[in-house]
Parts: C-alpha cells; structure tokens; sequence
C-alpha cells in the first residue's frame, strides 16, 4: 500500500489516518480502498455534508426539486451557482471517465464492506456559501459570479499530471482560486473554517481508529486544528443579514417617489418624462434580461410588467414573477431534471435544459431591471435638478 498522500496522527492513543485526494481522480479512489481495507477502522469520515452526501449517493433526487418552491424561497442564484460549480467537477470527471465525487462514493462502500461507521465531516455547503458571500461585497459578488462562470465555460482541457496537481485544492477552491488571490478574505471561510470544523468531527469520530477521506488542500490545516478544540455551532452560524440592503430598499423606491413629485409639481411635463423614462428602463432591460435568458414570450412580457413594480418594492422582484411564468409554461420534466448534469457542461445545455432556463430567466431578469433602475433612477434625478 502506497503511504503517499497518507497523514498519520496519534492522538490520546487513538490513530488518525488522513487520506488526500483529488475529487475527479480515479487513482485516489483506488488508495482509499486500499487503506480503509488494509486499516479496518471503526470510523470512516468523508468531506461531505449530509446534503452533497444524498446527492451523490441518490442522482435522482433532482426529480423531486420543487422548481416554484425554489423562485420563492429566493434560492435561484445559490441553486444556479451549485450547478454551476458542479458542472466543473463533472466536466473534469467526464474528461477522464471516472464519477465525480468518487473517492467519496469509494469511501461510503468501503465503510459499509468494512462496517465501519460512516460520519459526514463537512460543514453544511449553504453555510459556507453564506459566510463567504457576507464576506466579500457587491462589487466581490458580481467578480465571484463571473469568474466561477469563466472557469466552468472554460473550452481548456487538463491533463492527468495537472489533475494531480489540484489534489493541492478542493473542488471549490480550484475553481475559485484566482479569485481567491484577489480576495484573501475568502480564504477564512471557505478553507480555514473548514479545516477547523472537519477536524473537530475526525477527532469526535468514534473508534479507536479512524480514516478520513478528504481533499488534499485540507490536509495540512486539518494536521494543526486537530490538537485544538472548536465549537462545531459557532462555525455553523449564518451571519446575520445586515440590515442596510433593506434599508436602502425601502429609502431609494421613496426617494424616487419624493423627486418625481417635487419634479411634477415644479414641470407637469418634465415629471411625466421623468416617470415615463423611468418605467421604460425597468421594464425594457428587465425584459431584455428575460430575452437573454430566451424565456418563453409570456416570460419577457411578464418582465416588462413586473420590472418597475419589483423596482419599487424592495420586497418583490420581477425576476420572480418572469420566472413563475417561465416555470408555468415551460415546466421542467423529469427528464430535464435527469440530463441536468450533463446539460451543465456548457453555456448552451445551460440555456437549453428548462430547469437552468427558469432560474436564468430570475437572475437575469432581476440584473436587468436592477440596470434599468439606476439609468431610469439617473434620468430622474437630471430632470428633478433641472427642474428645481
């Protein structure tokens, strides 16, 4: 059995084997049956959390997505951004024609064969996305965005010494790791929290010995957090929604109002203009947005509708109701929900699966009429200070 990428630890008479891995590559998947069978230990653990845990091990759990549920629980962008960062693993996997996720779907049998109890290691992936995208900023989200959405669409291939070399990175931070040298802060939560919380669930794993199946990039930070204890529901804790965007919600819509009043009762006619060039923007770069995303006509008028009264109330949005509207006459099918992980290899299956189609019709419905905002938004503060 080869010892390579294989750490060691003896702590209070216990023994910890750390196994580090690529996630798309068949030789780790290889070594960590090796291990857990030479080993025989009474725990395994594996970086996943209990929901990338049923996804790998159920790929049919896509069908039962509940697509409305999902627009309404405002959760288009965190599934949007999931699949996307999926695809990558999945396009890497696909290259070299081996399961994504493997070593871990390798470690879950291996635990079983072995009866060794199965303990999910990592922190759920909804907290670690909300402690980053707290941490980062506006401007930081819309680079964010696009440069997982660069790496993924990416036409370049990679070679097999280049696979080994990302066993120095997990998924996420491989695709995310330019980004991450512009934003030193995204480090924190998306590898040192980690570290920390998966080190504190390999030291509570029962057993005297115990293998744990993860990516390389943890190993190092996971050899050091182990001989400290940490708090499992500190870590977990979403940050609290600060409370400006909701302020600025409500203050910008009454704002507006408040100008294109004293804008009327100064020029009748320059406070028609204004309030005309105001709808017009929100309603056409809100439809365009739809367009983009080639919604269903119904879809693009829907945007053009509801553009300016999500623009004035912070707590609706166009992108919801394109994108009902979208899901209501084009309803994602099982079979969509099956070939999602094929169709979001590339920038056509994204557009061409209904499933991507609906939660692109929300997002870039929204970024339109967010657009047409500040230029109808501009347009009405020129007009109130000519007028004044």
């Amino acid at each position: 059995m080869h010892e390579e990428n294989i750490t060691r630890l003896h702590i209070d008479g216990r023994e910890i084997i750390l196994i580090g891995t690529a996630h798309v590559s068949r030789q780790s998947a290889v070594q960590v049956k090796e291990v857990i069978e030479a080993e025989r230990p009474d725990s395994v653990c594996i970086e996943l959390d209990a929901q990338r845990y049923q996804s790998v091990t159920d790929k049919s759990k896509w069908k039962e997505t509940d697509i409305f549920k999902v627009i309404k629980e405002k959760k288009s962008s965190l599934l949007l951004m999931n699949l996307a960062i999926s695809s990558f693993q999945n396009r890497l996997a696909d290259q070299f024609g081996i399961k994504p996720g493997q070593e871990m779907l390798q470690g879950i049998e291996s635990a079983k064969e072995t009866g060794a109890e199965l303990v999910l290691a990592d922190r759920n992936i909804q907290v670690t996305f909300s402690r980053i995208w707290s941490n980062i900023g506006f401007m930081g989200k819309a680079q964010l965005l696009t440069s997982v959405f660069y790496s993924i669409f990416s036409s370049e291939t990679i070679s097999e010494e280049d696979l080994e070399k990302m066993k120095s990175q997990d998924t996420l931070n491989a695709v995310l790791n330019d980004f991450t040298k512009s934003f030193p802060k995204l480090k924190k939560p998306l590898i040192d929290e980690r570290d920390q919380y998966l080190a504190q669930k390999i030291k509570d794993a029962p057993g005297q010995k115990v293998v744990a199946v993860l990516g390389a990039a943890h190993v190092p930070g996971i050899t050091q957090e182990i001989h400290r204890e940490h708090d499992l529901e500190k870590l977990s804790e979403v940050p609290p929604k600060s409370k400006w965007p909701k302020i600025l919600g409500w203050a910008l819509p009454i704002l507006l109002v408040v100008l294109l009043a004293v804008t009327f009762y100064n020029n009748p006619a320059a406070g028609i203009d204004g309030t005309i060039s105001w709808v017009l923007w929100t309603a056409s770069l809100g439809a365009i947005g739809a367009a983009l995303a080639f919604g269903h006509p119904l879809a693009i008028l829907t945007a053009f509708v509801g553009g300016p009264v999500g623009a004035l109330h912070p707590l609706l949005a166009a992108g919801w109701f394109s994108g009902l509207m979208q899901a209501y006459v084009r309803r994602p099918n099982v079979g969509d929900f099956e070939t999602l992980s094929k169709d979001v290899f590339t920038l056509k299956g994204f557009w061409d699966n209904k499933v991507t189609r609906v939660l692109l019709v929300v997002v870039l419905t929204n970024i339109g009429t967010s657009a047409g905002n500040i230029i109808g938004g501009a347009d009405v503060i020129r007009l109130f200070l000519k007028n004044l």
